[in-house]
């Protein structure tokens, strides 16, 4: 997976709104022309992602609170953050259905470049595997079905009623052998009320010193509490984050920059 975070693309966390589990994954397309300068130039495929999250940010009428997708797929085979993991949709037509799905968007459109490559049907395939990591269901759909819309648009829309398979070529890297270093992100749900394990104890360590030390006691160091999430949310302040994105709820790109030794 190649895969480009919010962090490298300069934006701060999603204040979308939280969703840990959906039925599955729409796609969609963008439905206006897109550049086919896309398919030779990789700082386009950003420069028309970072384009979309601006004009969305800019619709009063919607009132759009991020970029409406969890993430795009762009030609050369990157898989584009956008709301990224449990985060609800903003993209499939009304609130019924974007709790029923979350939702990627291939960086194609309705003229110039409208037909997926290769290396994107595989990069939405691997933002399908990681929502389904992250409570997403077996579901795969188009924008269209549910909504009365052209979007995917007929070759996306086409790929995704045979299942969705990864093209030859496009398959997953295989997983590291041996343990990480840090302690990937167990996911946004992961952190409720009363959860012991190891892994906070570690993450209450970082946090102390880093000095973003909010407890009272450190009694039950292993135990998700109210002092974790004072200290998470002065992690967070710490990194420029502010109102509803310092709310103490860990998220994949502050819990990365934490660096939580694996215990």
């Amino acid at each position: 997976m190649k895969l480009v975070t919010r962090e490298q693309l300069g934006w701060p966390a999603s204040a979308a709104p939280t969703q840990l589990s959906t039925n599955g994954v729409k796609v969609h397309y963008e439905g206006t022309p897109v550049s086919a300068r896309l398919l030779t130039d990789h700082t386009a495929c950003i420069a028309e992602w970072k384009a979309i999250r601006k004009s969305h940010l800019a619709n009063t009428k919607e009132g759009y609170s991020d970029v409406a997708y969890n993430y795009a797929a762009c030609p050369h085979g990157y898989l584009l953050e956008g709301r990224g993991i449990g985060k609800r949709t903003g993209a499939n037509g009304n609130q019924e259905l974007n709790r029923a799905h979350y939702a990627i968007v291939g960086l194609v459109g309705s003229d110039g470049l409208t037909e997926p490559t290769d290396d994107m049907l595989g990069a939405i395939r691997d933002g399908i595997e990681l929502l389904r990591q992250h409570g997403a269901g077996n579901e795969i759909k188009g924008h269209r079905d549910g909504y009365a819309t052209a979007c995917p648009g007929g070759p996306l829309y086409a790929w995704v009623q045979k299942g969705a398979p990864r093209p030859g070529g496009t398959a997953p890297a295989k997983p590291p052998t041996g343990k990480p270093k840090y302690e990937p992100f167990p996911g946004t749900g992961w952190f409720t009320p009363g959860r012991r394990s190891p892994v906070i104890a570690a993450m209450h360590k970082r946090l102390v010193a880093e000095g973003c030390n909010k407890y009272q006691s450190s009694a039950n160091a292993d135990v998700w509490g109210p002092g974790d999430e004072r200290s998470y949310a002065a992690w967070q302040r710490h990194l420029g984050y502010s109102g509803p994105a310092a709310d103490g709820v860990p998220g994949p790109t502050s819990w990365a920059k934490l660096k939580v030794p694996n215990p």
